[in-house]
């Protein structure tokens, strides 16, 4: 099953197989699924064609994939631009919620550490 030119999964149940579109989780997967009324631990390749086309009606209401991934990215830059902390945040790379930088954050800020095997070098022959 294919939407929005995304490919559900066929194996996986569909309140799954849902969620591998942007913007849907597993909640909205299981509130679309109900209000089509089809069975949570239905498999995609089990569906007709008319409780496919039910499920991309619901879907194409919703704002996902590449909407949705330009109004957050229009959100960031609005921030930005009026020099929020939030966007300051953003302008230096460092978390934004309020997470401590003192330990974590690594990964964020570039400074990633690789730990070391031992303190001894191994001999070379010579």
């Amino acid at each position: 099953m294919r939407i929005l030119g995304i490919t559900v999964p066929n194996e996986k149940r569909l309140e799954i197989g849902l969620t591998c579109l942007y913007g849907i989780g597993v909640s909205t997967a299981r509130k679309i699924l109900d209000q089509v009324g089809i069975d949570r631990g239905k498999k995609a390749k089990d569906l007709t064609e008319g409780e496919e086309n039910k499920i991309r009606v619901i879907i194409e209401k919703i704002k996902i994939e590449g909407n949705l991934k330009r109004e957050v990215a229009a959100n960031i830059k609005r921030l930005k631009d009026i020099k929020s902390y939030r966007g300051i945040r953003h302008l230096k790379r460092l978390p934004v919620r309020g997470q401590r930088t003192k330990t974590n954050s690594r990964t964020v800020r570039g400074n990633v550490r690789k730990t070391m095997a031992s303190g001894r070098r191994k001999e070379t022959k010579t």
